[in-house]
């Protein structure tokens, strides 16, 4: 079997340890010489006459889906899978699996690491110092303040024990809250509108999808409270950033902690302006930990679906 392998972390040199793994499954294996997410037009002469396909977050879309003639299983390499056209592959007969929880440590510990550098400007006081400089900057303590979660999905929850830790009040939004799990760790239980208007600081855990696309505009963004600090380790797109620009300017918001991006790389965007953003470059599931035991979880659901095996994991059953 003729197998695809795309994430940039578990290519030849990278992860050797899960690779011989796949190969003992299949020797017909197929990598990303680009070093990043595939387009449409690269991935449809590489899926051509492949069997199987451990994807990461390459842009896999009705056409692409449409062009395998003989791809069984679509192995996403993560938990998101917002880049799938989950329907088409569904009518297409393939399978389309996920591994969640798996890389939750790994984000919920970077979002945390945003919004400590955010608060209190740890890049920008560590490159100007670096520059012979010597600022004064205050910063935002983390104690008694009510940190917002979007989301208390695994990684959602990792952030909330990581700010008990700061003796932070955590309040929390999700279409499917197990209240039982917030009153044991005292999580308060809120409606999106309660968390957006009193929170210090919002963390957002969402997928990406219609009613999730510039969730976080500028109307929202004004209901802020003055000075917020917002963090994004999910979706680039849940944010709009030219409303998040706009803040930013006014004073409005307070910080931006991004490693996710409408447009990645997000090569000249007028966010690195400010002194107070931080960056990263979608690395939050980039641990030698997480990204272990993704491939493995991918693997496994690959070679399970091509095996005839069941499967716990496929979303478009």
């Amino acid at each position: 079997m003729k197998i695809l392998v795309t994430p940039t972390s578990l290519q030849p040199g990278k992860n050797e340890e899960a690779l011989d793994a796949l190969r003992q499954f299949s020797k017909d294996l197929v990598f990303n010489e680009a070093g990043r997410p595939l387009t449409e037009d690269e991935l449809i002469p590489l899926l051509k006459d492949c069997d199987g396909y451990i994807a990461g977050l390459d842009f896999i879309t009705e056409k692409v889906i449409r062009s395998c003639g003989r791809l069984k299983v679509i192995s996403r390499y993560g938990a998101g899978y917002d880049r799938v056209d989950i329907e088409a592959a569904k009518e297409k007969g393939i399978r389309v699996t996920n591994t969640p929880g798996v890389n939750a440590e790994a984000v919920g510990e970077l979002a945390f690491s945003l919004i400590l550098s955010v608060a209190r400007r740890i890049p920008y006081l560590n490159q100007s110092t670096r520059d012979g400089q010597w600022v004064r900057s205050t910063g935002m303590e983390l104690k008694g303040k009510t940190i917002g979660i979007m989301g208390l999905g695994a990684i959602g929850k990792v952030v909330a024990r990581c700010a008990k830790g700061f003796e932070m009040k955590a309040a929390a939004y999700d279409p499917f809250i197990n209240e039982d799990y917030c009153a044991e760790h005292e999580i308060g239980v809120c409606s999106f509108d309660e968390v957006i208007e009193r929170a210090d600081i919002i963390s957002l855990h969402l997928p990406l999808n219609d009613s999730t696309k510039h969730l976080i505009g500028a109307d929202v963004i004004d209901r802020m409270k003055p000075g917020a600090i917002l963090i994004n380790t999910s979706r680039g797109g849940i944010i709009d950033e030219d409303a998040a620009c706009q803040a930013l300017k006014s004073g409005k918001l307070g910080g931006l902690g991004l490693d996710a991006f409408e447009i990645e790389p997000p090569e000249g965007s007028p966010l690195f302006a400010f002194d107070n953003v931080v960056v990263t470059p979608h690395t939050g599931a980039h641990t030698r930990e997480a990204t272990d035991n993704m491939a493995f979880a991918s693997i496994r659901n690959l070679t399970d679906v091509l095996s005839g095996k069941e499967c716990p994991f496929i979303v478009n059953k």
